[in-house]
């Protein structure tokens, strides 16, 4: 690799690890999310222009944070100007306009006089709070966290979820604009509205892992990469909100589903069910990392919540060197337990498809018809899915094809079909 190439390479690596960091910094000055994004996004041509010719700096994010700030000085100095400019044409008073640009100054200095660093984590959590602002969408949050705190590219975005790149852009920019017509504050919610803005937050990072470990559709199974970016972005918030048991247990959750990543699919990536997976080849060190999450948790001497069980349920299978040493019993408890904290369709095939494992496949076949005749269900293939298989199991080999044909039917994900169409047709022993 040449010395520009391997420049670029850095000033690539730079950029996404403390993009996320420069543009918190810069909306705590400016206050507007977008123009801190657009000043980051200078920072960095400004990186790719002189790095090359004079080096990576010792500090880049300094050296990025100077520039964006200078930048801003630059474009708020232009823009005070103007308005002065217009304000003449139209009769303006100059008492009132010079009080305007003693105001600007004040900003201006504090931009550049700003040397504390050890307002980055606070900078960062209220970033966290704002892309993932309940009064958006949650595409749009999905769409603004990735963008702003994973860096991501509107084209990586749009892959990873196999939408137009236009309509990613414009839910971006429509979730800036209504955040600032919201007059939404670059603030860490009080105590009485964080526990609904950490939902959010929460919601927003499964939502991208979910997608990543079983991608609702295209042509490969799973995207890695978002799992990474949720993972990541888990993390970060573990480290920034440390009293808050569901942060921990989302943590917990990721990383005890990610540590099976390797073992989901074949080498042609092809998927591998949970109880035919090589447990061998799960990831040991995100498992003890997922436990401990688990432990911190629980240490906090509150309920469990939605998450915390969850990972629970993770964890019965994390510990279980094989599946059949799988305490069913238990994850059955515990299923018992989140569909009564949060009652969901969802839940209660997850606990049935838990029953039968437990206490056979009958028992199971019997919530599994109730939940497929409901309205909100017809066209989960899921339900289907689990229906075939517990028919697959008590011998009724046709029913079992018929529903498996009709999961495959409903799947937008074509790894996923091809599988459920296999199970379609393999007769029972």
């Amino acid at each position: 690799m040449t010395g520009p190439e391997q420049t670029r390479r850095t000033i690539e690596t730079v950029c996404r690890i403390e993009s996320a960091k420069l543009i918190a910094g810069l909306t705590r000055f400016v206050r507007d999310v977008g123009f801190a994004e657009e000043l980051a996004q200078d920072a960095f041509v400004a990186a790719l222009e002189q790095w090359p010719g004079s080096g990576v700096p010792d500090n880049p994010a300094a050296w990025l944070m100077t520039a964006a700030k200078r930048r801003a000085i630059d474009r708020m100095r232009r823009d005070a100007r103007l308005d002065r400019k217009y304000s003449e044409l139209e009769g303006g008073k100059p008492a009132v306009q010079g009080t305007r640009d003693d105001a600007l100054d004040a900003v201006l200095e504090a931009i550049d006089a700003d040397r504390d660093d050890r307002r980055i984590d606070d900078d960062l959590l209220r970033l966290i709070f704002i892309a993932c602002h309940p009064i958006l969408s949650a595409e749009a949050r999905v769409a603004l966290t990735l963008r702003l705190l994973g860096g991501l590219t509107t084209d990586e975005i749009a892959r990873a979820y196999l939408v137009p790149e236009t309509t990613v852009a414009q839910r971006i920019v429509r979730a800036k604009r209504t955040l600032t017509a919201a007059r939404v504050p670059f603030e860490i919610p009080s105590a009485d509205d964080r526990r609904v803005r950490v939902a959010s937050v929460l919601e927003v990072i499964y939502l991208i892992f979910n997608e990543g470990y079983a991608a609702t559709a295209g042509d490969e199974w799973m995207r890695p990469a978002l799992c990474e970016e949720a993972l990541r972005l888990g993390r970060t918030l573990a480290a920034l909100v440390r009293d808050d048991s569901e942060v921990y247990g989302l943590v917990a959750l990721m990383e005890l589903q990610a540590s099976r990543i390797r073992a989901r699919t074949t080498a042609n990536g092809d998927p591998v069910t949970l109880l035919d997976q090589d447990r061998a080849s799960w990831d040991h060190l995100l498992i003890g990392r997922g436990l401990a999450a688990l432990e911190s948790a629980k240490r906090l001497d509150a309920p469990l919540g939605s998450y915390a069980l969850q990972a629970s349920i993770a964890a019965c299978h994390a510990r279980a060197t094989e599946a059949p040493a799988t305490d069913w019993v238990q994850i059955v408890a515990l299923y018992d337990a989140l569909a009564e904290l949060v009652p969901s369709p969802i839940v209660d095939l997850n606990r049935a498809i838990a029953i039968g494992m437990a206490y056979g496949p009958q028992a199971a076949l019997e919530i599994v018809e109730g939940l497929a005749g409901e309205p909100s269900m017809r066209s989960y293939h899921l339900v289907h899915s689990a229906r075939g298989d517990l028919l697959f199991k008590l011998g009724r080999a046709a029913e079992a094809r018929t529903a498996f044909e009709r999961a495959a039917a409903l799947t937008r994900n074509a790894r996923e079909r091809a599988l459920l169409l296999g199970r379609a047709h393999v007769s029972p022993n």
